[in-house]
């Protein structure tokens, strides 16, 4: 069964990219995408390109969790009543395990936690090859729209 409050797609994810203004997002700048959306998780893609980089050549640490932070608030405002509630995130935490230079990765974000103050998401981010790249932890407030 579907975690989701109301129904989801991957064109409703590309509306929501262009934000409030109709001139797009950080989710459009680092080129994320929402790409599958589960059951029970959602999945977004993140190119790795020189723009992303750090001064050495590697991804910059920051855009991992800048991919995290995205998939996992995705996911927490699609578990709440939008009418009522949003969700920001609180706290995130990101462990680097292996550095990239170039492909595409990939987040999944899955709910160890679900609640009507708060959800908490864990984000496992993988390289073009399968390799895990970064863990990462990150908890939503839900507040109450006025």
């Amino acid at each position: 069964m579907a975690i989701w409050h109301h129904p989801i797609t991957l064109d409703l994810c590309k509306q929501l990219d262009q934000g409030l203004h109709g001139k797009g997002t950080l989710m459009k700048t680092m080129a994320i995408e929402i790409t599958e959306i589960g059951d029970d998780y959602l999945t977004a893609t993140m190119p790795v390109i020189p723009e992303h980089h750090n001064p050495i050549g590697m991804l910059h640490g920051g855009a991992n969790v800048v991919l995290a932070e995205t998939v996992a608030s995705y996911a927490a405002n699609f578990v709440v009543d939008t009418d009522k509630y949003y969700c920001v995130g609180q706290e995130i935490s990101a462990s680097h395990l292996k550095a990239s230079r170039n492909g595409l990765l990939t987040a999944t974000a899955k709910a160890f936690h679900i609640g009507k103050r708060s959800s908490v998401w864990e984000i496992k981010i993988t390289n073009s090859r399968g390799e895990l790249c970064c863990v990462s932890k990150m908890t939503a407030a839900v507040v109450e729209r006025k």
